[in-house]
């Protein structure tokens, strides 16, 4: 369980790097008109993103769920995978990525990175990650409840992101 509660720590560090970077890049796109979309949903996306990381250790701590290598290995291949791609997408965005959906009218589509393949790449992501986690220690209540909630989010999101670029 020390290793989880590690891997789980390392988790929210990241998340909160992407806050810091999130932060400035809002306040840089606010700089050249920035227009947010989506307000309502986002608290709902912070919510879940939150319950994940503290239910799947509480999962793993009060029902006693086992590492079984087979699974947690792979499954922590998946989340150092989607990290990758997550931060993939952030460097491919610069200044335009945030948690929430901005854009600055005028600047077109990127279409370089994984965006050459995939239109909501960092989604990708979020959704792997979100599965994965805490199944890496047979937390799988947890990953069946984000799952679910993430795709009612993200049905939501995707549509409002879409909508925003169209312009």
């Amino acid at each position: 369980m020390s290793a989880y509660a590690l891997l789980i720590g390392l988790v929210v560090l990241e998340r909160l790097a992407e806050l810091v970077v999130a932060r400035r890049n809002l306040a840089w796109a606010r700089s050249r008109g920035g227009i947010e979309y989506g307000r309502r949903h986002y608290p709902w996306i912070v919510l879940a993103h939150v319950a994940l990381l503290i239910a799947a250790p509480l999962e793993v701590w009060l029902l006693h769920r086992p590492f079984l290598p087979a699974l947690g290995w792979p499954m922590l291949a998946v989340v150092v995978l989607a990290q990758g791609l997550r931060w993939w997408c952030i460097g491919t965005l610069g200044r335009r990525w945030n948690t929430r959906v901005v854009v600055v009218p005028g600047m077109p589509l990127v279409d370089g990175g994984p965006y050459r393949w995939l239109r909501h790449p960092n989604y990708v992501a979020v959704v792997a990650e979100g599965l994965a986690l805490p199944l890496v220690h047979t937390a799988w209540l947890t990953a069946l409840a984000f799952t679910l909630a993430n795709a009612l989010l993200l049905t939501v999101r995707i549509r409002v992101e879409n909508a925003a670029l169209a312009g």
